[in-house]
């Protein structure tokens, strides 16, 4: 490993270069970068974690890390994606501000090169410092870095090894009953902008995509980012539709590029009096290490109390 950043002209330090071989191909290293999933298991440096990123990995999209130091403060280092060109290099903002008031900003440039059967990677740093009290702060930033590829080292390490595959099934059935008529209570699972107003995760959640087509072979997808920065993905395809009494389809889950369960749901509607009762049946293969701990039954109960809430709005 190699670094420079030993002089500065006033307030605006040196550039850092910094660079590091791996034992992995330049895809596997760039792909490291790629999402808030990798990014939180390594983006800082000795001591600190990242408990939350926000990794919209494309031009123009926003590269958010908090990363918390061992004191237990929270720094927030924020920019834009310039240029993503897999496998080759990679070119991004960054900067920390406390409150409104700005310390610094970089722009950080990434390149990856073949090295025999490995990757150099070289990362490349140019700082603007809006607060001389953080001169310190960046004048450290060869050895915070030089931790946080110890990390990434790891990070590859953990992306090369195979994978441990199982599956863990679970099942679950929950019911309400809703003071609304089964074609109601239909039109509430049926209908895309009736479903909108509440089959998605509330507080912390912004909603990404979303495309609704229910008939037999029509696809749903709602796709969503959390504060952690994590995206979920509910993707599913309906087999059969029977209006105002049963829908039957499978969904795939995703968080960030990660299948981690497949199920299959029916969801059954009778009448109840004036109202409706509904029944959803549920059975999930949860995937290659994913450990659901009941939370997929408890944040269908989530949904369907959202449900009986919409339907009285």
């Amino acid at each position: 490993m190699t670094h420079t950043n030993d002089t500065k002209t006033g307030s605006k330090p040196a550039p850092l270069v910094i660079s590091r071989t791996f034992a992995a191909p330049r895809a596997l290293v760039f792909k490291a970068w790629s999402s808030a999933e990798h990014m939180k298991r390594w983006f800082s440096p000795e001591g600190y974690t990242v408990p939350a990123a926000e990794i919209d990995f494309r031009p123009g999209g926003v590269c958010a890390i908090c990363m918390r130091s061992p004191e237990g403060q929270d720094i927030w280092s924020k920019g834009v994606y310039i240029e993503i060109s897999p496998p080759d290099r990679l070119v991004f903002t960054s900067g920390v501000a406390i409150g409104d008031s700005p310390k610094f900003t970089a722009r950080t440039t990434v390149t990856f090169e073949d090295d025999g059967a490995g990757t150099r990677m070289t990362v490349h740093q140019a700082y603007d410092i809006h607060d001389e009290s953080f001169l310190a702060a960046v004048a450290g930033a060869p050895e915070g870095w030089r931790t946080t590829l110890d990390k990434l080292e790891q990070e590859v390490a953990r992306i090369q090894a195979p994978e441990r595959r199982s599956v863990v099934h679970a099942s679950f059935s929950l019911e309400r009953t809703y003071d609304a008529a089964p074609a109601v209570v239909f039109h509430a699972l049926s209908d895309r902008a009736a479903k909108a107003r509440w089959f998605e995760g509330g507080d912390g959640y912004a909603l990404l995509e979303r495309e609704m087509d229910v008939r037999p072979g029509g696809r749903e997808r709602v796709s969503g980012r959390w504060t952690s920065g994590t995206v979920s993905t509910f993707d599913a395809v309906y087999y059969d539709v029977v209006p105002n009494e049963r829908l039957v389809y499978a969904y795939e889950m995703h968080l960030d590029d990660r299948k981690i369960s497949v199920s299959l749901a029916t969801v059954e509607l009778t009448p109840a009096g004036t109202g409706t009762r509904l029944v959803v049946t549920e059975q999930g293969a949860f995937l290659d290490g994913y450990d659901d701990a009941g939370s997929r039954e408890h944040g269908t109960g989530f949904l369907l109390d959202r449900l009986g809430a919409s339907l009285q709005g």
